[in-house]
Order: C-alpha cells, then sequence, then structure tokens
C-alpha cells in the first residue's frame, strides 16, 4: 500500500519537477529529488539504494549553485556587466509572466542587452554579453532537466530489476 502512495507521490513530483527544470519559481531538481527519496523509504532503499539517493542529493546541491552561477559564467564568458547578468535574470523572470514558454527564451537575451545597455556599453558589445548570459542559462536549464530524466530513469529502471 505505502509503495503504491509513494509510487503516485513520486510521479507527480516528478512532473513538478520536470516542469520546475524549466520555470525559475518552482525547484524543479530538489522536488524530483524528494519524490525518488520518498520512494526509496517506501521501498526500504531496496529498489533505490542509499547511494544513489546521496548521488542525486550531491548534484541535486550542484544544480541549485548551478542556477546562480550558470547565466554569470556564461555572460562573464562573453565580459557581461553586473547589469547585463542582473538583466538576464530580471528578463527571465518578467519573460514568463510577459510571454509565456517564449518568454523562457527571450526574456533573458532581452534583459541581457537592456542591461548592458544601462552599464553604457556599444549595441555590439552589449548583444555579445546577452548571447553568452542566454548560453549560460540555457546550458543549466539542459542539465536540470537532463538530471530530472535520470532520476525518471532510475525510478522506471527499479520496476524492470
Amino acid at each position: 500500500m505505502w509503495t503504491t502512495i509513494s509510487i503516485v507521490i513520486y510521479s507527480i513530483l516528478l512532473v513538478i519537477g520536470l516542469v520546475g527544470a524549466i520555470v525559475p519559481l518552482i525547484p524543479g531538481v530538489p522536488i524530483a529529488w524528494v519524490g525518488l527519496f520518498i520512494y526509496a523509504i517506501a521501498t526500504g532503499f531496496e529498489r533505490i539504494s542509499i547511494a544513489v539517493i546521496v548521488i542525486f542529493f550531491v548534484l541535486m546541491l550542484l544544480t541549485v549553485l548551478l542556477d546562480f552561477l550558470a547565466p554569470m559564467l556564461g555572460a562573464s564568458k562573453y565580459r557581461a556587466s553586473r547589469w547585463g547578468i542582473t538583466g538576464a535574470f530580471l528578463g527571465f523572470i518578467a519573460g514568463i509572466f510577459v510571454l509565456g514558454i517564449w518568454g523562457i527564451i527571450l526574456g533573458p537575451l532581452v534583459g541581457a542587452f537592456l542591461g548592458e545597455l544601462i552599464a553604457r556599453k556599444k549595441p555590439q558589445q552589449a548583444l555579445g554579453s546577452a548571447f553568452g548570459a542566454f548560453l549560460g542559462f540555457i546550458a543549466g536549464v539542459l542539465f536540470k532537466v537532463v538530471l530530472v530524466l535520470v532520476m525518471a530513469g532510475f525510478f522506471i529502471a527499479s520496476f524492470i530489476s
């Protein structure tokens, strides 16, 4: 009974985790990890081992750190200012509310560009910095999506073995 309930709970948390891997206001990877942890406990760590839970916990912590660092690393590679990095973050948030799913892509790019213009960079430099922030953000999102899908793979594989 508890195993069935944990399967339902994990399935719900997995879907929320996948959405959260893309939407910034939802901590997707931590939510997916909590679900996997609940499932592991419910099965007595027989289907998902403690070692797997610990490894995913460490990777989850890295994704939380990556959420903050990826746009900055991408932008810094293209020499973005703090204004550009802040603009990328604010553009991402505003973009979701204004443009929906397209805002996830366009928001950071436009935000970083405007931030760089505020920092008095030339439009060509601002565009390069904006592109770097955008690439960093996309890399972070892809990493989170892949990690949640790998967690899902371990969950599915637990039924096979």
